[in-house]
């Protein structure tokens, strides 16, 4: 067994954050980590990182005491790390970032030589021998940065690499690159524990699963033994029996139309789609195809160059955010850390901010209805939260990100534009989110959602349409797409089927 965990506990005052858990992770093979936001995974990890000492249990590496007091230390061990927010240094290159702590010396000056040889067996590791060595990181996509990561491992020696949520920001072909990846590492005797909310990704490059909740192990076995519904059962501890709800809805007048819309820098490119009312409508289609800049040249935040944007019959102007909120349309950043949320502020600032004019007497915010309003979203959004006095910045992610849904709820938006509203949230998270657009759709809004995420996209959307270099290729009601359909359309390769377009 490379690393075993038993009986691991940490608590953080009376905050119990692991209650006793079990881990087991074997050379050559892949774990997969699975649970909840505030399951205890990050913690776990902290433990295993060096980062947080345990109160409690024990941690073996290759059968010896393992006891790391800092992240330094169990990276000297072969442990390593793999963030979802990367640890690269963007000014330094490939090479540099490579060996970074870790330069081989002689006399006290850099080896060179020994510095390229072990960069290079690194690359090769992680078959990516011809990355450039001299160019600096931040001139990387996502993927690329991924990979020095990984290979930064590699040249450590790691015996065990963890990777928290690796795909979250990469295309479906950089993920099977990565995928790639972690099938050599294992071939090679290294044991990974690959954390992530897709089951779908856990099933491809794991044979074995562990779930927590509540800081417990409460499940592990082979994931061959059992289905997604199981997991969840042991996820969330009790039954979701629909992920993606359904209700009979009737569409009706269309509440906003885009015609002709060109970005600032050449993305979009002449899209036009309208929305109509109760309508959910999806966009798919690559990182770097103008997804999310539609979102932002619609709303605002980026100043289109030309098109038109006319809600409920009033055409906005371009490049004015603070008149597209009066219009009525709520827009939910990918980036909810930076633009969806004010993070050393409280929920119940967060959740209101948008729309304080309500809750204004005399001109000053009643502090009173806004805490009213807050802990009313709170549970109907099942946050998970001390008090709506708290920094939303010490919540997990999936709270956060309800949090950044709800403000959308007091804004009452008719129009919701979601960018990724599901990134990096845990299943249970989901649901509730899926349900709210479900609402808001029953109730007549209008729900534009991008998303990577191609299931989530034809089990909750009514009309999908798929950008490509810019351009908005093909709008057609959900039944006429498959997963095959949009990566084809995505692609740049579409089928001759005839579009459909709702325009």
């Amino acid at each position: 067994m490379r690393l075993r965990l038993r009986g691991i506990e940490k608590s953080f005052g009376a905050t119990r954050a692991l209650a006793g858990v079990d881990l087991e992770a074997r050379a050559g093979e892949v774990l997969a980590l699975i649970g909840e936001n505030g399951a205890g995974k990050s913690t776990l990890m902290k433990v295993i990182s060096g980062a947080h000492a345990p109160d409690a249990g024990t941690m073996e590496l290759d059968g010896q005491p393992f006891t790391p007091r800092e992240p330094r230390a169990s990276s000297d061990a072969g442990v390593a790390m793999i963030y979802q927010e990367l640890t690269l240094a963007p000014h330094l290159n490939v090479e540099e970032n490579l060996v970074l702590g870790r330069e081989p010396s002689r006399w006290g000056l850099v080896n060179r030589r020994e510095r390229r040889e072990r960069v290079r067996k690194a690359l090769d590791m992680v078959s990516h021998p011809h990355l450039p060595l001299d160019v600096p990181v931040r001139a990387l996509s996502v993927a690329q940065q991924q990979i020095v990561e990984i290979a930064r491992a590699c040249a450590s020696g790691a015996r065990v690499v963890i990777l928290d949520e690796p795909t979250s920001s990469l295309g479906r072909h950089d993920v099977d690159i990565l995928f790639g990846i972690i099938a050599r590492l294992a071939e090679q005797g290294v044991a990974l524990i690959y954390i992530s909310h897709f089951l779908e990704e856990c099933r491809a490059v794991a044979k074995r699963y562990l779930v927590l909740r509540d800081g417990k192990s409460v499940g592990s076995g082979e994931l061959a033994q059992i289905d997604n519904t199981g997991i969840i059962r042991l996820m969330v501890g009790r039954e979701v029996t629909e992920l993606y709800p359904q209700a009979p809805r009737t569409l009706g007048e269309p509440v906003i139309a885009v015609s002709g819309l060109d970005g600032p820098r050449g993305k979009p490119r002449g899209v036009s789609f309208q929305v109509r009312k109760g309508e959910i409508f999806g966009i798919a289609g690559l990182i770097g195809s103008g997804r999310t800049e539609i979102l932002r040249s619609v709303f605002g935040l980026d100043h289109a160059a030309a098109g038109t944007v006319t809600v409920s019959g009033r055409r906005l102007a371009l490049g004015a955010p603070g008149r597209s909120l009066d219009a009525g349309l709520g827009l939910l950043s990918e980036n909810r850390k930076e633009e969806g949320l004010l993070l050393n502020r409280d929920l119940a600032d967060n959740l209101t901010l948008s729309r304080l004019g309500v809750l204004a007497k005399g001109g000053f915010v009643s502090r009173s209805k806004q805490l009213g309003v807050a802990n009313d979203l709170m549970k109907r959004l099942d946050v998970r939260a001390k008090s709506a006095t708290q920094a939303v910045g010490t919540l997990s992610g999936g709270n956060q990100q309800k949090i950044a849904f709800g403000r959308l709820l007091h804004q009452e938006a008719d129009v919701f534009l979601l960018d990724e509203p599901t990134r990096g949230i845990d299943v249970g998270a989901k649901a509730v989110l899926y349900r709210q657009m479900l609402d808001m759709a029953r109730q007549g809004k209008a729900v534009v959602m991008v998303s990577s995420y191609l299931p989530e996209l034809l089990g909750m959307c009514d009309t999908i349409g798929v950008m490509c270099r810019g351009e908005l290729v093909a709008v057609r009601p959900r039944r006429e797409w498959d997963e095959h359909s949009l990566l084809t359309a995505a692609l740049g390769r579409d089928s001759d089927a005839p579009d459909e377009t709702n325009n």
